[in-house]
C-alpha cells in the first residue's frame, strides 16, 4: 500500500491484504497482539496507535516514526536490521526489547521505557529526552555520545557499558553509581 492515511482501524480483528506499506500514516489504529511478521513499513508514521505485544519477526521498519503510541512488550530485536530506523515521541515502550540492535542516533522523546532491554544495543548518539528508564537494562551497551541529560531513573554500569562522551546531568548521574551502594547527599 502506498501513500495512504489509515484511521481508526482495528487490525487486531482483521486480516491484512498487503504486507508492504510505504509513506502511510496510521492514526488511532489498534495492532495489539497482531502478527506483523515479515511486513515492511517504509517512511511510515504511527500516531496514537496501540501495537502492544505485536509480533515483529523479520519486520522492516525503515524510517518509521511512532508518536504517542503504546508499544508494550514488543521484541524489536526480532525485526530485520537492514535499514532499520525508528524514532519515538510520547510513547510507552515498557517491557520491550531492542537487544543487540543498531539504533544509532535514535531519538526517544518523552517516552516510558520501563524494564526495556537495551543489552548489547548500539545506541551511539541516541537521545533519551525526558524519558523514564526505570529498571531498563544496559549491559555491554554502546552509548558513545548518547544524551541522557533529561532522562531519569536509569542505572548504567560505567564498567560494563561504553560511555565515552555520553551526556548526563545532575541528579541523574547518580544512576551511574548505583552498583556501588553508596549514599549521595
Amino acid at each position: 500500500m502506498y501513500k495512504q492515511e489509515l484511521n481508526n482501524i482495528d487490525y487486531s480483528k482483521s486480516n491484512f491484504s498487503d504486507e508492504e506499506y510505504e509513506e502511510c500514516i496510521f492514526t488511532n489504529c489498534n495492532f495489539s497482539e497482531t502478527d506483523l511478521s515479515h511486513f515492511v513499513f517504509s517512511d511510515c508514521e504511527f500516531i496514537e496507535c496501540n501495537l502492544s505485544n505485536s509480533k515483529v519477526i523479520s519486520t522492516s521498519f525503515k524510517t518509521v516514526t511512532f508518536s504517542n503510541c503504546k508499544l508494550i512488550g514488543i521484541q524489536f530485536n526480532d525485526c530485520k536490521e537492514f535499514l532499520l530506523e525508528m524514532s519515538f515521541s510520547g510513547c510507552q515502550i515498557d517491557f520491550s526489547s531492542f537487544y543487540k540492535l543498531k539504533l544509532k542516533a535514535t531519538t526517544f522523546l518523552n517516552c516510558s521505557l520501563k524494564e526495556t532491554d537495551f543489552a548489547e544495543t548500539d545506541l551511539t548518539k541516541a537521545k533519551f529526552d525526558v524519558c523514564d528508564l526505570t529498571n531498563a537494562i544496559f549491559d555491554r551497551t554502546i552509548l558513545l555520545h548518547a544524551d541522557f541529560r533529561s532522562a531519569e531513573n536509569y542505572q548504567i554500569d560505567p564498567e560494563n557499558n561504553r560511555l565515552k562522551n555520553a551526556k548526563f546531568s545532575w541528579p541523574g548521574i547518580i544512576g551511574l553509581l548505583a552498583k556501588y551502594n553508596i549514599k549521595i547527599y
